[in-house]
């Protein structure tokens, strides 16, 4: 099964999501043994309304957890810090827009991890960039 089947489960999206998390920055790898990857077919229903996301096609990934430019480092995490990668919406967008499946999780993942960082759009851009 190739990155741009519009079929692939949630086994073949988490090895292209591994494959993709190789090839970023070691600077950036090097910060998210902590952070938790799951792939869902959508986000929970709570999850949208709290969002103000109408259509679960919307939301191709979430972060989930308190960003290190928040936590403090005397600070005991009360929870695990999780990436979501949601199948549907990703499927989705490649069939809309061409893009290669391999390529839309990168993106969806240097954001989302981005977010653990604190980073704003323009440093996430740049480790994209570098990827």
């Amino acid at each position: 099964m190739d990155a741009q089947n519009p079929h692939a489960d949630a086994d073949r999206i988490a090895e292209i999501a591994a494959e993709e998390l190789t090839k970023l920055p070691e600077a950036f790898r090097s910060c998210i043994d902590n952070v938790a990857f799951f792939v869902n077919d959508f986000a929970d229903p709570e999850i949208l309304h709290d969002m103000g996301i109408e259509s679960p096609y919307d939301l191709l990934g979430l972060y989930s957890g308190v960003s290190m430019d928040v936590a403090g480092v005397s600070d005991v995490a009360h929870d695990l810090d999780r990436v979501f990668l949601y199948r549907q919406p990703l499927l989705a967008y490649i069939e809309d827009t061409g893009e290669d499946l391999a390529h839309a999780v990168r993106h969806v993942l240097i954001h989302e991890i981005g977010h653990h960082f604190g980073f704003s759009d323009e440093d996430m851009e740049a480790i994209e960039s570098a990827a």
